[in-house]
């Protein structure tokens, strides 16, 4: 399944393209760097930065000023940057997926008595029917978080790649060892709990490629204020409680009671991470009226603002010069080292 939306998205890129291209997204790439042997093997067999030594040697060698070489390297690193249009497709891509599951799940658990009840997901435990709605349900998402698993590695590289990467192994292990102990009750109210806040960022993202900088702001805000009522408040204060406390006193402390409640404690460390630096992003955006650059920027900075060292844009995203995103995933904050 996590195959076929793989193939899903592939050809969900048909139906996003036109959209980008009709808000007027081009499917232009940055500057390229002018060809030179020299500089391609050093970049392609030594190094992709080089330093002041190396530098100083080259523009000896080919009698090129060293800014210029400085520059070429830039632009060279740059030719490998995903477009605008592929980002924007990407995020559409989600959006829909976690637009859609979040809908399917909260019609689903509208009528489910251990929504309103959470001591119901331990009664009768584990002797508790599996309907078709609740395995599909659990199926997709874990198709998903799958298919994330893997693309994580051909994706725009991310500098929380290490997190996303403990995120994605958590929920991985979460949705797989709860289905397979049919601890599903308390996995719907975790995966849709999750669910509510991600369509939200995803849309802050095609704003943002869009440059509707308004709309792109209300929505990342809108964004962080449900991230933190539904990690920091709901989340430990509805799931931590019943599996943690409310488990215990109805089924006792089950064999792998340690590990279930070990894998949605690591969740919550991560909640307070994330939660910390949209906090800090949201905060600079509303004293300053500008961030400079985001901890989950792409690894490269455009050509021109490592060219010159501009103003930040406004807005709670910052989009550099050729359109590229800012912001992608859960993690947005304050300054952006270039890498």
């Amino acid at each position: 399944l996590a195959f076929n939306l793989s193939l899903f998205w592939n050809s969900f890129r048909f139906i996003a393209k036109p959209c980008a291209i009709n808000l007027g997204i081009q499917d232009s790439g940055p500057h390229r760097a002018q060809p030179n042997a020299i500089l391609e093997k050093v970049f392609t067999s030594i190094t992709k930065s080089p330093d002041g030594k190396r530098l100083e040697g080259l523009s000896k060698q080919l009698d090129w000023d060293v800014r210029k070489i400085q520059r070429w390297f830039r632009h060279r690193r740059n030719q490998d940057k995903p477009t605008t249009l592929t980002k924007f497709c990407e995020s559409m891509w989600r959006f829909t997926f976690y637009l859609s599951i979040f809908f399917y799940g909260i019609r689903f658990l509208w009528t489910a008595p251990w929504f309103w009840d959470t001591r119901q997901c331990w009664y009768n435990y584990p002797f508790q029917p599996l309907t078709s709605r609740l395995y599909y349900y659990y199926i997709l998402e874990l198709a998903f978080y799958w298919s994330l698993m893997f693309s994580q590695f051909t994706d725009i590289k991310r500098k929380d790649f290490l997190i996303m990467f403990v995120h994605h192994l958590a929920t991985i292990g979460l949705i797989t060892f709860s289905y397979m102990n049919n601890m599903v009750r308390v996995g719907t109210l975790v995966l849709c709990l999750h669910d509510a806040s991600d369509f939200l960022l995803e849309a802050a993202k095609l704003a943002n490629y869009a440059k509707y900088q308004r709309l792109c702001d209300a929505f990342f805000m809108l964004f962080g204020v449900v991230f933190i009522v539904t990690r920091l408040g709901i989340y430990p204060f509805w799931i931590l409680n019943t599996t943690l406390f409310e488990s215990w006193e109805l089924i006792g402390p089950y064999p792998s009671w340690w590990l279930f409640n070990g894998l949605l404690v690591t969740l919550q460390i991560l909640h307070v991470i994330w939660s910390y630096l949209i906090v800090r992003t949201a905060y600079k955006a509303l004293m300053r009226g500008k961030v400079s650059k985001d901890d989950r920027s792409d690894v490269e900075s455009s050509s021109e603002e490592e060219d010159v060292t501009s103003n930040s844009t406004k807005g709670v995203f910052s989009t550099s010069s050729n359109g590229s995103n800012r912001v992608n995933g859960h993690v947005a904050s304050g300054q952006w080292p270039e890498e």
